[in-house]
């Protein structure tokens, strides 16, 4: 159903007396129209969040929608192209390019000035000068309007700039900051030299007070590259806001417009085990919901379970068989069944439907069953899956995931033979052999398709497909989620299915213009040698079993040092062990999302536990010498008396004065504010190795201060002061980033 536009009351109005005067009259109406005006709106909106409940609205029971009372509300499509108007609740204009999604404001912009809103909108760019969050943005724009008001260059010259890349970020620490190539991309239409061009750009763009604020002098280099250098005074005072910011937030502003993100992640097979396949897909989305949700977007995590489908035929007909009391016996639950393996339990009924013709026709009926609501087939489905369930919390609360709502298959289940229809309707799907198939190239004369596979949403049997439930749950996350953007995190085998499903839910209309459809692929998991992970007896590597040996391997790690350093304090037994579990998990996280997602990489346990180089391990300890570094710190300064009743994590002062007087404070400051951009940037992109990158090389820089800057017994108590608050800014920097990531802190190493 369409949602109704709103409706437009009929107003009348009485006489007004003779002494009135016309502009009163007007005045009147007006008035009258606008708060009519104000009510249809809020009764509008209040009638579509009725027709579309948000999930904590809809019952409990969804797990099996189709048994509730009131099955879930299914929309039909509206007309195609008609669909951007009805779904927008903001009263924003639509073609304002400042409220639309990032992705959609590059293609709408047609000029220059467009793009330069485009640009400040995906950015971050406020009208509040230049922050650590915008600066990027803040110096494009500053770019374009003295291009535009001081150099006089055309609209068509500044596309091509823009076309380009304005700005980037310096290649080498002497060319400063920020590098920006737009006199050698622009001399040639100005028919001028590059370098004359770049002396005059330069002196235009740092003759504007507010640049003056932001930059040291302009410098140019080579041929006509301008190099633009942060001043100190503005890094001071942008790392101060971040020290003062007593939210925790480091200033970070959150997202503007706020999105409502829908992020499909994990999706495990209900009476399979979680393997190391699955380990990608939940970390990778984990830590894309933590950071869109730090931002401030609306983010739904959703696990896409297999939790429907021909193969529980064969599971129910096998536990109707080994243990046909539980199924009869009232209340059964999971925990009533003895199954202790479930994946030798799938095996075993794998091979019974593989051999025995007559429990394969009981399977096939246990379908019919199932689909038709039979209440002992019901009940046997729930069971296997309350115990899959299980399994997967267990692992879930190993690797820390939180919030991830179950919403599998089955709930799309009553709206397969809709979206077949509406197909239909469309004359978008056609017959091939008895199976409904929409074709996306053109059909051969035999027809079979000129190009890509056909989509097939109804085999010849009757029975639906993958793509079919794919398209269903587009659907739903769309119209009835309201998504702005939803995000698949699925390896990168399935990039054609979701191209292909992608294409046709727009030409359905399932999918709107305003919603982004994103398959986020990622790579394989390798063995050292190479090849795809697996035991040694050949089968897939049981997640739980991965997790449990990397915590025994990082416990035993902690015993050999503790026995190598005799000094050291001794490890009571649970707090080791709660180290070891951290670590042990960290490691094999931070390894894969130090990744670039798209790769595959070598799972390797001593790599991976390593304290040297890019690792969870080296990160840990890190965190921990830079908190010892300023605990230490804070108890020379001269405020410690008055905060030593203060919890001996809480900064010291939240209006310390920052000094700079080293390059290896420059250095780890100016890292430290780019830390804003580089979430912002994982949040764009989707890859979260950036950040670990970015962490990283903080540490590193970190280590190069320290050894350079002492920061406890330095005599000047306003340079120690101003250290120690650089300690702590790096300190809670870190703590936000491997939070990010799902990664826990410990107390010592």
């Amino acid at each position: 159903m369409v949602r109704p536009a709103r409706w437009q009351p009929t107003l009348t109005f009485q006489p007004l007396h003779l002494l009135c005067s016309l502009e009163l009259l007007l005045l009147t109406t007006t008035l009258m129209c606008r708060l009519c005006f104000c009510i249809t709106s809020e009764a509008s909106r209040r009638l579509i969040r009725t027709q579309h409940p948000s999930p904590s609205a809809r019952s409990s029971g969804a797990f099996v929608p189709f048994l509730r009372v009131g099955r879930p509300k299914w929309h039909p499509s509206p007309p195609a192209r008609t669909f951007t108007s009805v779904i927008s609740p903001s009263p924003v204009r639509p073609s304002d390019p400042r409220h639309l999604p990032a992705s959609s404001v590059a293609s709408t912009a047609s000029s220059v000035a467009d793009q330069e809103v485009a640009v400040m909108a995906s950015n971050g760019a406020t009208d509040e000068g230049a922050t650590a969050a915008n600066i990027v943005p803040w110096l494009e724009q500053q770019i374009l309007t003295t291009l535009r008001e001081d150099l006089s260059v055309s609209e068509d010259a500044l596309t091509s700039a823009v076309s380009a890349g304005l700005i980037t970020e310096a290649t080498r620490p002497e060319f400063g900051d920020y590098q920006s190539n737009v006199a050698l991309v622009l001399a040639k239409k100005l028919k001028t030299k590059p370098r004359d061009l770049a002396q005059r750009f330069s002196d235009a763009l740092y003759g504007r007070p507010a640049v003056q604020q932001v930059l040291a002098p302009i410098e140019i280099a080579g041929p006509g590259f301008v190099n633009f250098r942060l001043s100190d005074s503005w890094v001071l005072g942008e790392l101060s806001r971040m020290h003062q910011d007593r939210d925790g937030r480091l200033a970070i502003p959150t997202a503007s417009p706020r999105e409502r993100v829908v992020i499909d992640y994990s999706s495990p097979n209900i009476a399979k085990e979680m393997h190391v396949g699955h380990l990608r897909s939940t970390i990778i989305g984990d830590a894309l919901a933590r950071v869109l949700d730090f931002l401030g977007h609306d983010v739904v995590r959703l696990n896409h379970v297999g939790d429907w489908g021909t193969q529980f035929g064969m599971l129910i007909s096998q536990l109707k068989d080994v243990q046909p009391d539980v199924i009869e016996q009232e209340g059964a639950s999971a925990s009533s069944v003895a199954i202790s393996d479930l994946v030798a339990f799938y095996k075993e009924a794998k091979k019974r439907f593989d051999e025995d013709e007559a429990f394969q026709e009981r399977s096939r009926n246990e379908v019919v069953k199932l689909q038709s609501g039979d209440p002992a087939s019901l009940k046997a489905w729930r069971i296997l899956c309350d115990i899959s369930r299980k399994e997967f919390g267990e692992v879930y609360e190993m690797l820390g995931i939180q919030g991830l709502e179950e919403r599998g298959e089955s709930f799309y289940n009553p709206f397969l033979k809709d979206v077949v229809k509406e197909l239909e309707d469309r004359k978008l799907s056609e017959e091939s052999q008895g199976a409904k198939c929409v074709f996306l190239d053109p059909r051969n004369e035999d027809g079979s398709s000129s190009g890509r596979p056909p989509v097939i949403v109804q085999k010849s049997d009757g029975g639906f497909m993958y793509s079919t439930t794919d398209l269903a749950a587009i659907k739903h996350r769309v119209w009835t989620e309201r998504a702005d953007r939803v995000l698949y995190v699925v390896d990168q085998g399935q990039s054609s299915h979701f191209s292909s499903v992608f294409e046709v839910a727009k030409k359905a209309g399932f999918a709107n213009d305003k919603a982004k459809l994103t398959h986020v692929p990622f790579g394989l998991v390798l063995g050292e040698d190479g090849k795809k992970f697996k035991t040694r007896s050949g089968d897939t590597v049981k997640l739980r079993d991965l997790l449990n040996e990397a915590v025994r391997l990082a416990d035993e790690d902690l015993q050999e040092r503790q026995k190598e350093d005799s000094e050291a304090q001794p490890w009571p037994d649970e707090e080791r062990t709660r180290t070891a579990t951290v670590i042990g998990l960290a490691s094999v996280k931070y390894a894969d999302l130090s990744m670039n997602r798209e790769s595959n990489y070598q799972f390797s346990y001593s790599k991976m536990l390593s304290r040297t180089g890019n690792t969870a391990p080296y990160m840990l300890y890190a965190l921990v010498r830079i908190k010892g570094i300023r605990r230490k710190a804070q108890a020379n300064t001269q405020q410690h008396d008055k905060d030593k009743d203060m919890d001996k994590d809480a900064p010291t002062s939240t209006t310390t004065a920052l000094v700079l007087t080293s390059p290896a404070e420059s250095s780890l400051m100016r890292h430290l504010l780019k830390f804003p951009r580089v979430i912002q940037g994982v949040a764009d992109t989707l890859y979260p190795h950036k950040l670990c990158e970015h962490l990283f090389e903080l540490s590193q820089l970190f280590n190069q201060f320290y050894e350079t800057c002492p920061v406890v017994n330095v005599e000047d108590a306003a340079v120690r002061a101003s250290r120690t608050a650089i300690c702590e800014v790096t300190e809670r920097v870190l703590q936000v980033g491997l939070d990010l990531l799902g990664i826990q802190e410990v107390e010592r190493l």
